[in-house]
C-alpha cells in the first residue's frame, strides 16, 4: 500500500517568488511567512522513499537544506534527508577506510551509537519519574566506582601491595 507522508522542507535561505512558483508546478507546497520552511505531502511506500523522491524532484528548484518527515515513524523517529558536500563525503570515506569499514557501514555504526544514547536517555527519563536527580546521581556514582574497581571480565581487581 502506498501512503502519503507529510514532509517539512528547510531552506538555506528564503525562496524567491519565482523559485516557489517553479517548485509549486512540481509539488503542492505550503510556505511559512519568511519562506524558509515549506510543508508538502509526498506519496511513497516508505518515509525514506518519500524523502528521496521529493529531494530528486525539488533539488534543482529550491535551495534545500534539510528534508524531514513531519510525523515520527512507528519507532518514534523522524527521518532526515540532507545533501552532503563533496568535502563531507570525502571525510566520511576517509574515516570509514581508517576503521576498515565501508562508508555505509560507518554510518550504521554512528546510527547505532545514536540509538544507544537515545535509549539511555529514555531510560533515564523514566527513572526520573520515580527517583530524584540526587538519588540517580548517587546510584550512578556508586555503580561507576564499583565498576571501575572491576576487571573487564567482571571480577574484582586485586589491591596493589
Amino acid at each position: 500500500m502506498t501512503a502519503h507522508h507529510a514532509i517539512k522542507i528547510t531552506l538555506t535561505r528564503p525562496a524567491t517568488n519565482s523559485e516557489l512558483h517553479r517548485a509549486r508546478r512540481v509539488a503542492a507546497l505550503a510556505s511559512s511567512t519568511d519562506r524558509t520552511r515549506l510543508l508538502t505531502v509526498q506519496r511513497a511506500k516508505t518515509p525514506g522513499r518519500a524523502l528521496q523522491t521529493l529531494r530528486r524532484r525539488l533539488d534543482g528548484l529550491l535551495p534545500i537544506d534539510v528534508l524531514t518527515t513531519h510525523y515520527p515513524d512507528r519507532q518514534g523517529c523522524v527521518r532526515l534527508n540532507f545533501a552532503l558536500s563533496h568535502a563531507a563525503r570525502t571525510t566520511i570515506r576517509q574515516a570509514a577506510a581508517a576503521c576498515g569499514q565501508r562508508p555505509r557501514d560507518f554510518d550504521a555504526v554512528a546510527r547505532h551509537k545514536e540509538d544507544r544514547a537515545r535509549r539511555l536517555t529514555t531510560q533515564m527519563e523514566e527513572l526520573l519519574t520515580q527517583h530524584t536527580p540526587e538519588e540517580l546521581m548517587l546510584c550512578a556514582a556508586d555503580s561507576l566506582l564499583s565498576h571501575h574497581n572491576r576487571r573487564p571480565g567482571g571480577k574484582p581487581s586485586s589491591a596493589p601491595s
